[in-house]
């Protein structure tokens, strides 16, 4: 069967002729400096590169718009304080290439929607905003005060507020989220979905429910100082690199390191760090001292069986769990044991994939040890039972007394570089009753209290003709979410679509009938307003707020801050019956941070403090063992094991990033961590599933996924021999999004089963 034109234009194929090697087992190095630098000389001039390179992530510098990472409390590194990957995101987003009018007349939409996303990455920083009417093939440009009325005018015109989606991306600082958040308020709906319901949505769940505070406990120090780090779900080398470098540093004060994931990752085998000439010469630090090869969506069932052992080991000998902590500060440990004994160790075992001989070297490891950190990423978030996964970590830690003490607790990784401060300022479809109580109290109207569109809930919306206003405050929706073929008839269905971004990406080519693209101003770039150059704040990983400030002249005159588009939506939107004054807060972010500091708790002097070069903490009742539950204590809970059957033919599929990408950001096409190169359409295999399907290297297959009586297909993959658990396989996204259903979600977070799609290998 062939491609229509439309799945050609959500799943274009690039391949120059793939080549595969043996996978490194060394990662950064002089090899990542060299890709690194040759991705910035490629895409940026010299100058703005080494000005960039000695400003990012410093103290009084700007923001990485890549991951969450944080920096160093203390000295920062005078050799450069980024990553690989971090000087790819900057290139992305300080390439020295514009595009405008002329670039879009000479470019219809459905042409350019049969780019790759890497050359439609690369095709150009946007230098003007863009307007595409309906019917029209190209877009043309429009000035800024006709865009804000068009969008005012669109969303006036909805039978109600709640017949429009605001979506944010985690890019956004905090400054234009709050205020996004507040005129989506004031308008008068909730739906205010975010990156945050397809990634760590499901950690924020759990650990709210078991610790009272959706964010992790540890803070870097605490990494430095741990005597055992689990790094579950979680490839830090390609999506966290400088954690590396927090993990070279446990390694150096004795303390133990556990990778378990379905597939070895090089980063975490061994990792030489390029700030370190011995280690460049020498050959770097091994990081894991045991890989877990664990099935995918095997966690439970792994730390189950660790569990089950450990309270065998508490019943003969004692001293293996802190009685004290456990009697004093937790709830429902009775109820959780008598759970616990009703499974079987070697059947808990069995179902995680992994040999008793690698469990015994983890249970050792556990046993002995008494500040216990376990990190995780999407791996353990991207499941129907992912809320499960993040709450049997907590049973772990809270039988060891790992939470509230130095050099122990949780640490969920985020992916994206403000993620979690947008939600911490009000980006939440559910936000509880007391941020919105403030609100009321501080502007004078009454927020709706109804709960909003989560991401899932606002696609089901939209492809139902339910909202019929679509708007995305950076991101690149299309490439992000589940079910491509769904959403796009999604986006399709509503009026008006409007994307606020730096560069071209897939989503500004699946529009509503009418579409919007306003360029904004990168993390790299100055920001003047009237009252003069602004500095903006985010929040990292660890709840650390610091400032970002661009040290480059913005690449367009055209150019809007998200601060300024956000204030001139809602002026030209709400007019006379807004309560607030929009574009005061445009001319002075101070007078953002202001109103901040009175609605969101933890905010104290919160302009005082951004002064400081190094941030501030916000609060963290889970640190200090002070936890904000429904008991008041920490919760042990009660969770089960997936109960996987497959089919005959039958795989389950994880989707990952290639090392060449940085969330639906496409570098290039090389991944060269697990050696493949030239091509993303590649399927991983186990060597043994390969043997039994009459499958050779680089045979091309389609694959399939079905669920609920439903058929997805993406075709022309090549298969990779790979070790990967027996029954797994692994393919890259956004390419195989298309697969995943969007009715596939975990129970209470509505994230995205990404990481565990039951496929089969249809052989051409």
């Amino acid at each position: 069967m062939s491609l229509s034109a439309k799945e050609k234009a959500l799943t274009p194929e690039e391949s120059k002729n793939l080549k595969t090697t043996k996978p490194p087992v060394n990662s950064v190095g002089f090899g990542g400096i060299v890709a690194a630098f040759k991705q910035t000389s490629k895409y940026m001039n010299l100058k703005d590169t080494f000005v960039l390179a000695r400003k990012m992530n410093q103290k009084g510098g700007f923001d990485c718009p890549g991951c969450a990472w944080p920096d160093p409390d203390d000295d920062r590194s005078s050799l450069g304080e980024f990553c690989e990957n971090g000087l790819k995101a900057i290139a992305e987003e300080a390439q020295n290439k514009t595009i405008g009018a002329d670039f879009f007349k000479k470019h219809s939409v459905d042409a350019l929607a049969t780019w790759s996303d890497f050359e439609i990455g690369k095709s150009g920083r946007l230098a003007e905003p863009m307007f595409l009417a309906e019917g029209a093939t190209h877009y043309q440009p429009i000035s800024w005060e006709d865009a804000f009325n068009k969008v005012g005018a669109h969303l006036n015109a909805l039978d109600s507020p709640d017949e429009a989606v605001f979506y944010t991306s985690g890019r956004t600082t905090n400054e234009a989220a709050f205020l996004y958040q507040l005129f989506v308020r004031e308008f008068g709906t909730s739906n205010l979905p975010d990156c945050s319901n397809m990634c760590h949505e499901a950690s924020g769940s759990a650990l709210s429910e078991t610790l009272g505070i959706g964010k992790g406990s540890v803070t870097l120090d605490d990494l430095y100082k741990a005597e055992l780090v689990l790094v579950v779900g979680q490839n830090p080398g390609t999506n966290h690199p400088r954690m590396l470098t927090a993990l070279e540093k446990c390694k150096n004060n004795d303390g133990k390191v556990v990778a378990i994931n379905p597939l070895p990752e090089a980063g975490l085998v061994r990792f030489t760090n390029p700030q370190n000439p011995i280690k460049l010469l020498t050959g770097g630090t091994q990081i894991a001292d045991v890989f877990v090869p664990i099935t995918i969506n095997g966690d439970v069932a792994f730390f189950k069986a660790l569990l089950l052992k450990l309270l065998e080991a508490e019943e003969e000998k004692g001293g293996v769990f802190d009685r004290e902590f456990i009697n004093t500060l937790t709830s429902g440990y009775a109820d959780f044991i008598a759970d616990l004994k009703t499974y079987n160790f070697e059947a808990c075992l069995a179902a995680s994939g992994v040999s008793l001989d690698i469990f015994n070297q983890v249970f050792d490891l556990v046993l002995n040890k008494k500040k216990i950190i376990i990190c995780w990423a999407m791996g353990l978030t991207q499941h129907e039972n992912a809320v499960d996964n993040i709450r049997e970590v907590v049973n772990l830690l809270l039988l060891k007394g790992s939470i509230g003490k130095e050099g122990a607790g949780t640490c969920p990784v985020r992916g994206h570089s403000n993620v979690q401060g947008d939600r911490t300022v009000g980006i939440w479809e559910s936000a509880p009753q007391a941020f919105l109580d403030k609100i009321e109290n501080k502007y004078g109207f009454k927020p709706s209290a109804k709960h909003g569109y989560s991401v899932i809930e606002a696609i089901k919306a939209m492809y139902e003709k339910k909202a019929k206003v679509f708007f995305g405050l950076g991101g690149n929706f299309i490439s992000a979410v589940p079910d491509t073929l769904y959403s796009a008839k999604a986006l399709e269905n509503c009026n008006l679509t409007v994307h606020v971004s730096t560069k071209l990406n897939r989503s500004h080519l699946v529009t509503g009938k009418e579409a919007l693209i306003f360029p904004c101003l990168g993390r790299t770039e100055k920001d003047y307003q009237k009252s003069g150059l602004q500095i903006q704040s985010v929040e990292n990983s660890m709840g650390v707020v610091s400032s970002t400030k661009g040290v480059l002249e913005p690449c367009s005159k055209d150019l809007l801050s998200e601060v300024a588009v956000v204030c001139g939506i809602a002026n030209a939107t709400l007019k006379e019956r807004s309560k607030i004054n929009w574009l005061a807060y445009k001319d002075d972010y101070t007078l953002v941070r202001n109103d901040i500091e009175e609605v969101v708790a933890g905010f104290d002097s919160y302009n005082k403090r951004l002064n400081n070069p190094s941030g501030f903490y916000l609060p963290n009742g889970a640190r200090v063992r002070k936890f904000n539950t429904s008991t008041g204590k920490a919760n042990f809970s009660i969770n089960k094991m997936p109960d996987w059957k497959l089919k005959d033919g039958e795989l389950v599929m994880m989707t990952i990033r290639s090392h060449d990408q940085f969330n639906t950001t496409i570098y290039g096409l090389d991944d060269r961590y697990r050696g493949v190169f030239n091509d993303r359409r590649v399927v991983f295999m186990n060597r043994e599933d390969m043997q039994e399907r009459g499958l050779t290297e680089h045979q091309v297959v389609n694959l399939k996924s079905e669920f609920n009586g439903i058929t997805r297909k993406v075709r022309s993959f090549k298969v990779v021999g790979y070790d990967i658990p027996k029954n797994c396989c692994a393919t890259y996204f956004p390419e195989t999004n298309v697969l995943v259903p969007l009715d596939s979600f975990a129970h209470t977070a509505k994230t995205p089963a990404s990481k565990s799609i039951r496929v089969t290998i249809e052989i051409l």
